[in-house]
Formats: C-alpha cells, structure tokens, sequence
C-alpha cells in the first residue's frame, strides 16, 4: 500500500483502510471469528464444572524433576476431558474419582499452561461445592456424599 491519504474527504478511505488492516491483528481475528469460543473446552467461560475420572501424577518440566498432581476431569457442558491441576500440599486426599469439581483457567499466557506443568491449563478451586482451599487450611471438613 502507499501513502494514506490526507486532506478533506479523506475519512472515508482511512476508515476503509483500517478496517481492511485490523484482520492482520491475531487479537482481532481470534474476537470476531468466535475463535477463542470454539477451540476452548470451558467455552470462553472463566469456571466449569465436571466429574473427576482419574488421579494422574505429570512429571514437571526440566530442570524440575517433580511428580504433579492432577485430575483428569470431564466437563459436564460439553462432555470434553481435561487435564486439572490441584495446587495446595495433600489436595489429592480431599478429591477422589466420581466427584464434582469446578476447574478455572490457571492463568499462563495466552491462556497457556503456566509454570513447570506441560500441557495443564487448569485448576481445581472447588470440590463437591466446597472450597478446595478451604478443606487445605482445615477450615471445614470434606462432605461426605
């Protein structure tokens, strides 16, 4: 493209040129196209709720040799599965197969994994209604079902 142009009758063609522009911005493509609605398995949602399947244990990233502990936990909306980690020493006791958990983004870039865990876009924050951060501190006792 060449020069912009300038002067009186301009705003027209500016305007034109700019809508053309932004399609060229990641940003802008991924918002009008829905895109983000539609790859993302909360669908575009801050919290989802779902059924815990299996306890799983992924090794951390180098130079880290930890075993992370994670559930894999299929969303109740959807029916899609994902991998949830549970922050806190000993969360893994106070979760256990077929309960209701509710997952929220773990907030890496981009909506990424974030830390040392490979591929883990979420984290537990609530099990059987009941604040997983709660249960760690020894605030309340796990509900029996």
């Amino acid at each position: 493209m060449g020069k912009k142009s300038s002067g009186m009758f301009a705003a027209k063609k500016l305007s034109k040129r700019r809508k053309k522009s932004r399609w060229k911005k990641r940003d802008y493509t991924r918002r009008m196209l829905d895109l983000k609605k539609k790859s993302d398995p909360l669908g575009a949602a801050s919290k989802a709720k779902g059924l815990v399947l299996e306890k799983v244990q992924i090794e951390a990233k180098q130079p880290n040799s930890a075993m992370r502990k994670c559930v894999k936990v299929q969303l109740t909306k959807n029916g899609r599965q994902i991998t949830a980690f549970l922050p806190g020493d000993g969360a893994t006791k106070f979760v256990d197969e077929h309960d209701e958990v509710v997952v929220e983004c773990i907030g890496g870039k981009m909506g990424r994994a974030k830390g040392d865990i490979p591929g883990v876009r979420w984290k537990v924050i609530k099990v059987n209604d009941q604040s997983l951060e709660a249960l760690l501190s020894g605030k309340i006792q796990k509900a029996r079902k």
